[in-house]
């Protein structure tokens, strides 16, 4: 065959190193490329987890917390039902026991009213009387009883007098002359919760002294109470 042109081969193996440089450079700038995205992938796979763990710690601080705040409210509400409650029952117990108390005093009471039905009661009222009058201290004295004693104090009366007289004459040397009288109006007369004895009244009715049995249990009653409750409530020491 006819020998080949050796500028045509010059041309051909240029083009063909041209052609190969121009690859490798499009396979460089592709492997770059690949490189880069892989790159800006990792990254922002990275990114992505950091942020996506960041908003599921900051989530379950959130949820913690809100936990942890109702926990306390529960426990504030749970607090104080229970503070009433004991509230509740401490009043309840109190209430109980003041019922009690009362229960006490309204038969000792009862038992004073037997009293006043006995055979001692008119020396009884007599000693009153005579009480009466020294505690008041007065020479115009009115005493009023219950309708039921009545006759009994105006037969005890001249002797009262006459005890009261003689007393303050052996303990003070001096001779009284006392205008004691009875009350002559039954509407004024002391009522069935007196259980009976007597109330002494001077100047008219400013001075008074309560002498009556329901007085007399009241005032016992007053100062035994810390007893009475030590005996009857003995776990409040």
């Amino acid at each position: 065959g006819s020998p080949r042109n050796p500028f045509l081969l010059e041309i051909n193996s240029a083009a063909t190193m041209a052609s190969d440089q121009i690859r490798q450079m499009v396979n460089f700038i592709l492997q770059e490329a690949h490189e880069k995205a892989n790159e800006i992938r990792v990254k922002t796979e990275h990114d992505f987890n950091l942020e996506k763990q960041t908003l599921v710690h900051e989530a379950k601080l959130n949820i913690q917390e809100e936990f942890q705040k109702k926990e306390k409210d529960r426990e504030v509400q749970e607090r104080i039902a229970r503070s009433a409650e004991i509230g509740e029952c401490r009043v309840k117990k109190m209430k109980v026991r003041d019922d009690l108390l009362k229960a006490l005093l309204e038969e000792s009471g009862q038992k004073l009213a037997m009293v006043a039905k006995g055979q001692n009661y008119p020396h009884l009222l007599q000693k009153l009387i005579v009480q009466g009058l020294i505690k008041i201290e007065e020479n115009d004295v009115t005493i009023y009883c219950r309708g039921e004693d009545v006759a009994t104090v105006k037969s005890v009366l001249p002797a009262a007098i006459k005890e009261y007289v003689g007393l303050i004459e052996r303990e003070a040397g001096v001779k009284l002359s006392p205008n004691v009288t009875l009350n002559a109006d039954r509407a004024k007369d002391l009522p069935e919760s007196s259980y009976g004895g007597v109330s002494l009244t001077a100047i008219e009715g400013k001075i008074v002294c309560d002498n009556t049995m329901a007085s007399r249990l009241n005032l016992v009653y007053s100062e035994l109470l810390p007893s009475i409750r030590a005996l009857l409530f003995p776990e409040e020491d």
